[in-house]
């Protein structure tokens, strides 16, 4: 464990933040603001302010598409729609701020290797070693369809991976810090020998090509994986410096750690990548404000649009599924990891498939805290200290405010106990994220 705690936020570009319809939220500015480049630069320094890590979007580069086997529900009630592409925003964020890093979902089935270094890596030397890469396998069916591919099982997905990710360091290790020469003199910009030419030929990529893109003041992004299954962990473990989780409480964190370092055990690494816990906050002057506010936001939200949400997630069409039943009698094959999920994150036995759906679509199965900006600090450095973990990607449930409330009266209250930074320790990402 790091001897200060780690923060960074987590957005996604779509008029949502993982929660259904907080779109809807009379606070909320991220339908109006959603096209606004000041909107993303003016949340960038907020969290700039508050000496945050980095901002870490999510992405859902298709449409939720499991729930009645259409996309209608997703567009009706804007869930994870539209969804534009969170790269484009790292050239806007990285202009208006100086040390926070900004680290994108990108997709390893839909973009070939060479594309996702020369554009990140671009981006990366632009922003002097600022980006970080949140690598995804392509889980989604509406994915594969958008681009003409086959679907894969879920542990071949992690084999082609794994070669996708063997071009990449290729790329990104490619050219020499000696290669680099420019010598005006003689006209020689750089020494060839000290640029190795890739020839990949494997299973499912074939990349003959020469680095096109300097390495960064970083050496290239920092890599974030969120695999949470046994061969997800395995990937993770082999090229995570971060490993996004997303568990439900305190005793599943702790079991998480173990297992991750457990499998640590059994890697090639020297190190271990860090781990940071999702989680959604509530900041209210009361608990029962903080409360009252949650459930005014959960009284909005439409059964179908809550049933989109977690069909796309899983993976699971949930009208094939009687919602109506309590969680321990969902025997239904297909479901049993959502409804598993779902029992661990709500402890009472009887409640229905329907109350748990609804409940998660608040936050996308995102624990959350809520209360004083003391409770609020009291929770994080309890989770903080119990589970060895690096630190936390923060999501409020309504943006900027969310934000605002966390900065202004969460951070300082970590930073009076040191378990903060009150400065940045380096020019790069990866110097302060992972010191």
């Amino acid at each position: 464990m790091s001897d200060k705690m780690h923060i960074l936020g987590f957005m996604m570009y779509t008029p949502i933040n993982h929660m259904t319809l907080s779109w809807a939220d009379p606070e909320d500015q991220q339908v109006s603001q959603f096209g606004s480049m000041e909107h993303w630069q003016n949340l960038a320094q907020t969290m700039e302010r508050g000496k945050f890590d980095g901002l870490f979007f999510a992405d859902v580069p298709s449409v939720y598409d499991m729930y009645k086997d259409t996309t209608d529900f997703a567009i009706k009630h804007g869930v994870s729609w539209p969804a534009h592409d969170p790269v484009t925003l790292i050239g806007v964020i990285g202009a208006a701020t100086k040390r926070l890093g900004i680290a994108p979902t990108v997709s390893a089935a839909s973009l070939h290797p060479f594309l996702a270094v020369r554009s990140l890596s671009s981006l990366d030397f632009l922003t002097k070693g600022r980006v970080g890469w949140n690598i995804v396998t392509g889980n989604a069916r509406s994915e594969h369809r958008a681009m003409g591919l086959e679907e894969m099982e879920h542990d071949e997905r992690y084999d082609r991976a794994d070669e996708y990710m063997e071009i990449c360091y290729a790329l990104w290790d490619g050219i020499s810090e000696e290669a680099i020469l420019v010598d005006a003199e003689r006209g020689i910009y750089a020494d060839p020998a000290k640029v190795k030419k890739i020839n990949h030929n494997g299973n499912y990529f074939r990349c003959y090509a020469t680095p096109s893109v300097l390495p960064s003041k970083q050496g290239r992004p920092v890599l974030f994986q969120a695999g949470s299954s046994g061969r997800g962990q395995q990937f993770a473990r082999k090229h995570a410096d971060v490993i996004f989780a997303i568990q439900p409480d305190l005793d599943r964190m702790k079991l998480f750690m173990k297992q991750i370092n457990q499998t640590a055990e059994h890697s090639e690494k020297t190190y271990s990548p860090r781990v940071t816990f999702a989680i959604q906050p509530f900041v209210a002057k009361t608990k029962k404000e903080a409360n009252d506010k949650k459930n005014e936001m959960l009284s909005r939200i439409p059964i179908e649009a809550a049933l989109t949400r977690i069909s796309g997630t899983f993976g699971i069409d949930l009208d094939t599924v009687d919602i109506d039943k309590p969680l321990q009698e969902i025997k239904t094959q297909a479901s049993q990891g959502l409804v598993k999920t779902m029992s661990r994150m709500f402890a009472d036995k009887n409640m229905t498939l329907r109350e748990a759906v609804r409940l998660s679509g608040l936050a996308g199965l995102i624990p959350q805290i809520m209360g004083t900006p003391e409770m609020i600090a009291d929770e994080l450095e309890l989770i903080w200290r119990q589970t060895g973990c690096h630190g936390f990607n923060i999501t409020p449930a309504v943006v900027p405010r969310g934000y605002d409330d966390f900065v202004n009266e969460v951070i300082p209250i970590l930073q009076d106990r040191d378990i903060f930074r009150r400065e940045y320790e380096s020019e790069t990402f990866r110097g302060n994220l992972l010191s």
